[in-house]
């Protein structure tokens, strides 16, 4: 799909449809939290969280304490309502609207997470940008989130690519190491399993 026409795909998501009536919708993102308590990164750490949608881990991570956080997506309808959802709490948060691959980062983050974006860069030319993105934007470490090998071959109309642990780090091999793995199933709304892999990766720069 052009660039275009991805966000308009995106925008018309987000523009037509509640949480509850898309998959990748979580009342709360435990795993991801757990994932990241786990870092024991200081509460100044840089965290951006990339696709973010109307993912309701911002709301946590300002719970928890974290003072620099970055929420990214393709979708400026997304990022709306995750605006008026944390109302006044929505000022310490920085908002970017942009297209992961023709992200132009301003600063360089501790904290990388993207769980469900990841998965849908199917062609070696959007796959090698975010990888090289990563290199130069993340100094600490990479949490991703991805349909595992036997998980969905599709979502949101969309082809996806799967992964397994393996497979995964060697796509980041030149720049991050993996340092943990394991697999999880998402329950969606509509009362089905999803089988997600998430893997913890660690700059060797």
């Amino acid at each position: 799909m052009e660039e275009i026409n991805t966000q308009k795909h995106w925008e018309t998501i987000y523009a037509t449809k509640s949480p509850n009536e898309v998959s990748w919708t979580q009342e709360k993102p435990t795993t991801s939290l757990k994932m990241i308590a786990d870092l024991q990164l200081p509460k100044t750490a840089k965290i951006i969280d990339v696709g973010a949608g109307e993912s309701r881990l911002v709301d946590d991570l300002l719970k928890a304490g974290y003072e620099n956080i970055t929420v990214l997506d393709i979708s400026a309808t997304a990022l709306e309502k995750v605006k008026i959802r944390l109302g006044d709490l929505a000022s310490k948060v920085t908002f970017i609207v942009a297209d992961i691959t023709q992200f132009k980062p301003a600063e360089v983050y501790d904290l990388w997470h993207d769980r469900a974006v990841f998965h849908f860069l199917t062609t070696p030319s959007a796959i090698q940008a975010y990888t090289s993105l990563a290199a130069k934007a993340v100094s600490n470490t990479l949490i991703m989130g991805t349909f595992s090998t036997h998980g969905p071959l599709k979502c949101s109309g969309l082809t996806i690519s799967q992964y397994d642990a393996e497979s995964l780090s060697q796509v980041f091999e030149h720049d991050f190491k993996l340092v943990n793995h394991f697999t999880e199933d998402h329950s969606t709304p509509f009362n089905t399993q999803q089988n997600f892999l998430f893997c913890t990766l660690k700059s060797i720069k």
